[in-house]
């Protein structure tokens, strides 16, 4: 009963002084917040990363050559003898250039990327309609093209562009296939693009000898194996490791991964400062509370109640502003990620274990910070108390 009454005297303390006890819970309020912002915003970004390497692929190796001319580059047939490597599935060599593309009174600058058929595969590239690249396109370097679905409706609308003709860089091309959307990742958008025959992308862009090809394993586990091998290989080739770039999504993903934890983890340190902040205006305010209330102090141990009713109730009472301030910052930092996912382009996933460790960290707030005021009131001495003013 007298454990009641001490709760009620400490809610009616706390709702007797509305603006001071916001001002009191503020603190709390901004740490857990931040706290819940920051890292619920961190792990999107880390999902939102794993799931673009994944679409591209954690069992691709892109390898990238430097330089300029056959002595920094690779040949078509040493790129696809990298085929035999044990727990290779694939091997696509890539040209790369820049072009405008022309139908009737559109125009677009696109890239443009010389292919071979097995790209369908390494890259897992599909078509929605029409065909892909074939052997015989780049035997007898065929003017023929493929388009990313961003760049056929650019040109030709709502209209089916397979079949049709599409000028690039002045020299007219068929229109074979056109290409399942893929959306955008961190290389860019995968449908502004248009494939043609690697052959004939090695004339009309006028260069020699390959300077990008991916590579696919079997596996994820085949990655390490395969890229020393790759790295082996091309050591002996260029005879400097400089010349060449293997690179690596797994590790890239852990990377990232490593650098945002990091940057969340710093970022919530100090949104948790703010926390120790509010819990000394918790400990402040209430050690102003028990001088206000001295007297009233002196009046409840005059009349029989003991040192732990005392305690109790300034404990209970900074207790409820933490974890009342904890419980408000909690509902503020949900709503501002629900505001990032509404305005950010992508999905927002909820921190829901940093709102149980926020609600746990406010309530040991309340008791730490409480513990000195309490006892100061506690300890208060009947007699000084009652001739205090």
């Amino acid at each position: 009963m007298i454990f009641f009454q001490s709760v009620r005297m400490a809610l009616l303390s706390v709702i007797s002084n509305k603006i001071r006890s916001f001002l009191t819970m503020l603190g709390i309020i901004i740490g857990v917040s931040s706290v819940i912002l920051v890292v619920s915003v961190g792990m999107s970004f880390n999902g939102q990363i794993s799931d673009q390497f994944g679409d591209m692929g954690t069992n691709l190796l892109s390898v990238n050559v430097m330089g300029r001319g056959v002595t920094s580059s690779l040949t078509y047939d040493e790129v696809i003898a990298y085929n035999k490597i044990k727990g290779v599935s694939g091997v696509s060599p890539t040209l790369s250039g820049n072009v405008t593309a022309k139908h009737r009174n559109n125009n677009v600058d696109v890239s443009l990327e010389g292919v071979i058929p097995a790209y369908e595969h390494v890259k897992d590239f599909h078509v929605q309609s029409g065909r892909f690249v074939l052997n015989i396109d780049s035997q007898y370097r065929q003017k023929v093209a493929v388009l990313g679905s961003s760049t056929a409706t650019t040109l030709f609308g709502s209209e089916n562009p397979v079949g049709q003709d599409i000028r690039l860089n002045g020299e007219t091309f068929k229109i074979v296939g056109l290409l399942q959307s893929k959306g955008t990742s961190l290389m860019g958008s995968n449908d502004e693009k248009i494939l043609i025959p690697l052959a004939t992308a090695e004339r009309f862009l006028q260069t020699k000898g390959i300077q990008t090809f991916e590579v696919k394993t079997v596996t994820e586990q085949d990655i390490p194996t395969v890229k020393a091998m790759l790295a082996n290989s091309l050591e002996q080739k260029f005879k400097d490791s400089s010349a060449y770039d293997i690179f690596d999504a797994q590790e890239m993903i852990k990377s990232m991964e490593k650098t945002n934890a990091l940057m969340s983890a710093s970022l919530a340190g100090i949104a948790g400062i703010s926390l120790i902040v509010g819990g000394i205006g918790i400990m402040n305010i209430m050690i102003v509370s028990v001088n206000e209330r001295t007297r009233e102090i002196g009046i409840r141990k005059a009349i029989g109640a003991k040192k732990s009713n005392i305690l109790i109730q300034f404990m209970i009472e900074s207790i409820f502003l933490s974890t009342l301030g904890g419980l408000l910052g909690i509902g503020v930092g949900l709503g501002f990620v629900w505001i990032a996912g509404k305005f950010t382009p992508f999905p927002i996933q909820y921190a829901w274990n940093m709102v149980t460790i926020s609600f746990v960290f406010s309530f040991v707030i309340g008791v730490l910070f409480g513990i000195i005021p309490a006892n100061k009131a506690a300890r208060l001495r009947p007699i000084y108390a009652l001739r205090t003013d």
